[in-house]
């Protein structure tokens, strides 16, 4: 998706880094020219090496528009990457980093539409999903939600412990949370890939929703969108967002 000719690149500071799992990293940056976005944009980032070579990255937005000045980028590690390396290892609090944004358009959600709704990540897809909720509890909208997100293990669950909170504070929330690969001591929740019970699991939590959001990978999206229509979402409320090889 091409950038608006009104967004220039500017110099954004980091003010915060805060370690998610083993390999992912969320960074606050305070922009000079801080834009109001929807929950469901994303950024770009451009580094640029001392022999002039640049290197350009999407990532989506954390946050929530309420916490103007600044937007919060959730960085998964991609080894053999150009970006993602540099954000991991060398990228602390002080750094100046370039960034244009806000971007995109169809795959966001504000309060203001109602739903219900129906957020459905894989992996590091969980978020833009999750700047769709930390702005449903800013905003304090007690429209139905239900997130259903897929990861491969309890460590590598993104946001682990606010969504866990979330859940457990706000009786409208839906939250059902399955793990692929490893589970631990006591696990009572879904152990393995999405299937259609687990999507109607999901759905039944808030009915039929207004508003569906699937992000992941190319194949997860594409199965997870399928079995949306097939439990009878209708396939015109469905958006999806897939993460490419290029966000590395």
């Amino acid at each position: 998706m091409v950038a608006p000719a009104r967004l220039a690149w500017q110099t954004a500071v980091v003010e915060k880094v805060k370690v998610e799992t083993p390999r992912v990293k969320s960074f606050t940056f305070r922009l000079p020219d801080w834009q109001p976005f929807r929950p469901g944009q994303h950024f770009d980032v451009r580094l640029t090496a001392p022999d002039g070579y640049q290197a350009q990255r999407s990532y989506s937005a954390a946050s929530p528009p309420e916490d103007t000045g600044t937007v919060e980028l959730t960085v998964e590690l991609m080894p053999g990457g150009e970006v993602s390396p540099y954000f991991h290892d060398i990228v602390a609090p002080g750094d100046s980093v370039e960034l244009r944004g806000p971007i995109g358009g169809p795959f966001t959600w504000t309060s203001a539409v109602g739903g219900p709704l129906l957020l459905v990540g894989g992996g590091s897809g969980i978020v833009p999903l999750m700047s769709m909720l930390r702005h449903r509890r800013r905003t304090g909208s007690n429209v139905p939600a239900s997130l259903l997100y897929s990861a491969r293990s309890w460590d590598e669950v993104i946001y682990r412990d606010e969504l866990v909170e979330y859940a457990m504070n706000d009786r409208s929330f839906h939250f059902l949370l399955t793990l692929t690969r490893q589970q631990p001591p006591g696990w009572k929740g879904p152990a393995r890939r999405i299937d259609p019970e687990i999507i109607g699991t999901a759905v039944g939590g808030i009915g039929t929703p207004a508003h569906a959001y699937v992000c992941g990978s190319e194949g997860f999206v594409e199965t997870a969108a399928s079995l949306l229509v097939e439990s009878g979402v209708p396939p015109d409320v469905v958006r999806t967002e897939r993460f490419g090889p290029t966000g590395t």
